[in-house]
């Protein structure tokens, strides 16, 4: 599990008595690496049950995090997430009606929230009617906080990544320096000026889901971890979720393996586009992003073993992601875009002499192509060099 910062039963108490909530117990959460998370149980709830999530932001700034309640409270009544409980102020101070609310309380100068528990659980695996409906989720995400402007006041900044890249490269392998180096090159070339950006999750892991898991008609209940919310363009965000609900991450019984499920990744851009339709720039600059993406995943799970080591912080309590599994997933990505710039993708009807339907330079495009089109079982996509089709 992943708690940092140790508290006793008379501050839970101390605590959940500033925000109204009447503390029984709290329940260690064994997921997440950044933050201290618990469930509290309270007088009103049955022996086993919890009400709400206390969070202890261990790297945060409380300014971060007083940001992040508003946006979900923008969010709120749209999405399903969990807005943070607003403190109890006394008489001579604001009150809970007031439109000036504080959300946090500061601890050795961290912040503190309280919000509410959102039913459901976190999926084991997705699957593509599940992708589809986080497309739209983002979709709507994306769309929501453009009422809050200007956006960077409300967005925390973004990471450093390139200094940890400089950091980790001098470590590496030659193959995998060049691998990073190359995938960092070509996210550069793009024309990212003309991409699209706004309030942007950027973490929008499965983990940080929960859904009701009924067999076949599992439904979206709820959005968490709204922490890193930074003003980015849309299309990495949408990399980011898509490289986690696409993916199937094998264990380490079987090898860790990363199996990347392009049919997913077209139910997820069918259910975002169902919402929000992407430019023509976003979707030729999606297979770099896929590979940026993961790079910067890789790097932040590095970034992780960095500072635990650094800061000493060793036991059962500390979770650590595998980042060679990023980094397998960034070789994927990284093959495709190196194979498109010699390829394309022919969209045929096997039933009509294979009749043309269309040329494309990236799979991506053929299949949001096909996809579109009603007799979809009867068209094939094949791939050939410039050389075959010539």
């Amino acid at each position: 599990m992943s708690v940092y910062t140790q508290l006793t039963d008379d501050q839970f108490a101390a605590f959940c008595a500033s925000f109204g909530v009447s503390f029984v117990r709290a329940i260690p959460i064994t997921q997440g690496i950044k933050n201290s998370n618990w469930f509290i149980q309270t007088t009103d709830d049955a022996e086993g049950d919890y009400s709400y999530v206390f969070t202890l932001f261990e790297e945060r700034p409380p300014e971060d995090i007083e940001k992040m309640a508003v946006i979900l409270n923008q969010l709120d009544g749209e999405l399903p997430v969990a807005a943070p409980l607003a403190l109890i102020e006394d008489s001579m101070g604001n009150n809970e009606n007031s439109e000036d609310k504080r959300y946090v309380i500061r601890y050795e100068d961290k912040a503190i929230t309280i919000v509410p528990c959102l039913a459901g659980a976190h999926p084991q695996e997705t699957t593509p009617a599940m992708c589809h409906e986080i497309g739209a989720a983002l979709a709507m995400l994306h769309e929501t906080l453009q009422a809050l402007q200007p956006a960077q006041d409300y967005g925390v900044p973004l990471y450093p990544w390139s200094e940890v890249r400089d950091r980790e490269m001098q470590f590496m392998p030659g193959d995998e320096a060049k691998l990073m180096r190359d995938i960092w090159q070509a996210y550069s070339n793009l024309p990212l000026t003309d991409l699209p950006k706004g309030l942007c999750h950027l973490d929008m892991f499965a983990d940080n889901t929960l859904w009701n898991l009924a067999r076949d008609n599992e439904t979206l209940t709820g959005l968490l971890d709204f922490t890193e919310v930074s003003v980015e363009h849309y299309v990495m965000d949408i990399a980011i979720t898509i490289n986690d609900f696409c993916t199937t991450w094998g264990d380490a019984e079987q090898g860790e393996t990363v199996n990347f499920d392009r049919q997913k990744m077209s139910a997820f851009l069918q259910g975002y586009e169902s919402k929000r339709a992407l430019t023509g720039d976003e979707k030729q600059a999606m297979p770099v992003m896929l590979a940026k993406a993961a790079v910067i995943f890789w790097l932040l799970r590095l970034n992780v073993i960095y500072y635990n080591r650094s800061e000493g912080r060793t036991g059962d309590n500390i979770m650590v992601k595998n980042p060679d599994l990023m980094k397998r997933l960034a070789a994927y990505h990284w093959a495709q875009v190196e194979k498109a710039q010699d390829s394309v993708f022919v969209l045929s009807n096997d039933k009509r002499d294979n009749q043309l339907m269309g040329i494309f330079s990236d799979i991506t495009h053929a299949e949001q192509a096909r996809a579109t089109l009603s007799n979809r079982r009867d068209i094939s996509i094949k791939e050939y060099t410039l050389d075959q089709l010539a």
